[in-house]
């Protein structure tokens, strides 16, 4: 086994002031894994990096208000097998030292297999609501992030296992950014703020991502492009969601797929689910 670092000097997008968690602006998980896969790329061009496993997202990498770009660290490691683990990671001053905080963290293997296999083509006919929430109302009371980030359209549709949506990429570019193989990032952080209306029908915090199982690209979302997304429900605990999600076309035609999807407390219980959430989860 390998390891090694490198720095980083993250760009900071004109919309990054869009994503922000209690009044702070964050890194989107979903241009962590951007960053990641590009990376991985960079360093060996075997590796399927729309194949993505033992996703993690440890902490907020935080933006200062201002600031084009953000100082971190890449720490790669590679196995014997050619699976190559990368993680992203900053310094924090203490007072009478420095730490390294790890942000985000993903495993790429080399490719071995058609992509297609893993999905097959989902029905258009999504499940009867038992309830929807308006999309401005989402992103008014429960999922507070800017315009560039609300790519919902319509409602989020819940049911008894589970929800859906529709969603709507910004026609925003990927040049430079490393989304030429993966796509638009803005379809999977739609189909999240899906599933962290999912969690606040049944949990007493507001559930953010910490994690998937895997993540499979079969087709990249395009930037202006509509998809529907529905996340099914697999288990819930006191402290834990876990769900998977498909984010797809009208003729169901999958583009993404992911799956065992954690998400949990991040706020310590400072961020709470409005009171009405309560009242839809019968």
């Amino acid at each position: 086994m390998t390891t090694w670092c490198k720095p980083v000097a993250i760009p900071v997008q004109p919309w990054s002031a869009d994503h922000c968690f209690m009044g702070k602006i964050v890194l989107p998980a979903v241009e962590t894994m951007l960053l990641l896969a590009a990376a991985a790329a960079e360093i060996d061009q075997t590796l399927d990096i729309q194949v993505m496993h033992h996703v993690r997202f440890a902490r907020f990498l935080e933006i200062p208000a201002g600031s084009t770009t953000v100082e971190a660290l890449l720490e790669y490691r590679k196995n014997e097998d050619g699976v190559l683990h990368v993680k992203l990671m900053s310094r924090r001053q203490f007072k009478a030292m420095t730490r390294l905080q790890e942000h985000g963290e993903i495993c790429f293997a080399p490719a071995r297999t058609d992509r297609l296999k893993f999905v097959e083509r989902l029905p258009a006919d999504l499940d009867e609501p038992a309830i929807s929430i308006p999309a401005k109302q989402v992103y008014r009371e429960l999922v507070p992030f800017g315009p560039s980030y609300q790519t919902l359209r319509e409602a989020v549709y819940l049911f008894d296992q589970g929800a859906w949506g529709k969603l709507q990429a910004p026609a925003l570019p990927l040049a430079d950014r490393g989304g030429d193989g993966l796509g638009s990032p803005f379809p999977l952080d739609g189909a999240l703020h899906v599933a962290c209306v999912l969690g606040q029908r049944f949990l007493d915090f507001v559930p953010f991502p910490v994690g998937f199982a895997s993540r499979i690209i079969v087709r990249p979302t395009q930037p202006g492009g509509s998809y529907r997304t529905r996340v099914q429900l697999l288990s819930l605990a006191r402290d834990e969601m876990v769900c998977d999600l498909n984010i797809f076309d009208d003729q169901g035609q999958v583009y993404e797929r992911v799956t065992g999807v954690r998400m949990r407390d991040v706020s310590n219980g400072r961020i709470k689910p409005p009171a009405w959430m309560h009242e839809v989860q019968q």
